[in-house]
């Protein structure tokens, strides 16, 4: 008996090995295979990251259809009470000096919450002279955007100003970015829902956790610049020589970014000439101003004025857009969310190119440089006035003029005999 209950489970083991060696080599022999699952990247924007800050999740539904979740049902919550925010003020606008005074106030004195502002905020000396508002400043934490990391010191984040604000805010979080309210006090307000007229009723819902938010996708970008300084060398003849083309002799630098990627041809006079690759693939030389790269919210900034449509930010994807490309069925096209491009100075182009990132960080690409750029797996948690379908079409409606035209006259049935 002790025998037959041996060999059975010597049996069992051997054909677990044996599965676990068939599994090892499809793996080894199926390099796509291979390659999706080493990629870090996401098509759903909270995965695998699913707290946004220190304190802020989104609140898990059951009631999704097939593992999609409705986007007005996305609610936000709270795993603990949150005590610090993170104001963000346009700099030197007198127009936000009241509105800021009476928001810091509001959330040091009634709301008993840790306020940071930003150190050149304090330096505008509208504020720094205003001895009432002297007392509340002190008890303020401050920071430096380029220098001090506040990742995990913030709880949320209010915007006071236009689509700028939120942009600037999401670039001090390269990773997990707090809940953003955004306040409607610059000239466009796309992407700032809230009014201040009912700022205090407005706040306190959020702090209680009782709001609607859209995941605003973020594109993780990656740009590797030949450091020629280390690379190359000048021999006795003046020949340029190179010392290998590894990536230990390049620089990279690597940005989220919530709008767009722009390539563009710079101050020069020539097409711009860059190559495009969708995983390692090249799909299309891009041959005009240059190229977009965006996000679905970035669809309706650059993008839609280069001819683009415009996508929900719930959408799950990367819309490549031209600019006025040379050439007359260049249309923009839209790739799911995940994959990987490339963008690269084409070998025969007459010109340098430029890039900027969300408008800021602009820099030249020359030959050998590359810009990487993906889904990022950190989303910006923006939140809603009502939810994220009505005030989309509400910013369309009112900030964009979506679909407006004269209506046509009633026609009568008098009319119709004619």
């Amino acid at each position: 008996m002790k025998l037959a209950f041996l060999l059975f489970y010597c049996l069992k083991i051997a054909a677990t090995l044996k599965q676990l060696c068939f599994s090892l080599t499809n793996c080894i022999a199926d390099p796509l295979h291979t390659c999706l699952a080493a990629r870090p990247q996401s098509l759903h924007g909270p995965s695998p990251v699913t707290t946004f800050g220190p304190k802020a999740c989104m609140l898990q539904n059951p009631h999704t259809v097939m593992h999609i979740q409705d986007p007005a049902s996305q609610r936000l919550t709270w795993n603990k009470p949150p005590k610090s925010v993170l104001v963000i003020k346009k700099i030197q606008d007198a127009s936000l000096l009241q509105p800021f005074k009476e928001l810091c106030m509001f959330l040091t004195e009634v709301k008993d919450m840790i306020v940071y502002v930003e150190k050149k905020v304090l330096e505008d000396p509208a504020i720094s002279d205003d001895e009432n508002f002297r007392a509340i400043t002190k008890k303020f934490c401050t920071f430096r955007d380029d220098l001090d990391d506040i990742s995990n010191r913030v709880d949320f984040i209010i915007c006071l100003g236009g689509d700028g604000t939120l942009l600037y805010a999401s670039s001090l979080f390269q990773e997990s970015v707090p809940p953003v309210m955004a306040f409607h006090l610059g000239s466009l307000g796309f992407l700032t829902p809230f009014k201040f007229d009912t700022y205090q009723s407005q706040v306190t819902q959020i702090i209680e956790g009782n709001a609607a938010i859209v995941l605003r996708s973020r594109l993780k970008v990656r740009v590797l610049k030949e450091n020629w300084e280390k690379k190359a060398r000048v021999d006795e003849k003046g020949i340029i020589l190179t010392n290998g083309d590894n990536e230990s002799s390049r620089k990279a630098v690597q940005y989220q970014v919530l709008n767009e990627v722009v390539v563009d041809r710079g101050p020069s006079s020539y097409l711009s000439n860059v190559d495009l690759f969708l995983d390692g693939h090249l799909i299309t030389t891009v041959q005009g101003d240059g190229v977009i790269v965006s996000t679905p919210t970035g669809s309706t900034a650059y993008a839609v004025a280069a001819g683009a449509s415009m996508i929900h930010p719930n959408v799950p994807a990367i819309m490549i857009t031209p600019i006025c490309p040379h050439s007359l069925s260049f249309r923009p096209i839209v790739v799911p969310a995940g994959v990987e491009l490339k963008i690269m100075l084409s070998c025969d182009a007459r010109n340098t190119a430029w890039v900027s990132f969300d408008g800021r960080k602009r820099q030249e690409i020359c030959h050998g440089d590359s810009i990487t750029i993906t889904t990022s797996c950190f989303p910006v948690p923006s939140i809603c006035f009502r939810d994220p379908v009505n005030d989309w079409f509400e910013s369309l409606a009112q900030c964009l003029h979506w679909n407006v035209r004269k209506k046509q006259n009633y026609l009568s049935s008098e009319d119709e005999e004619f």
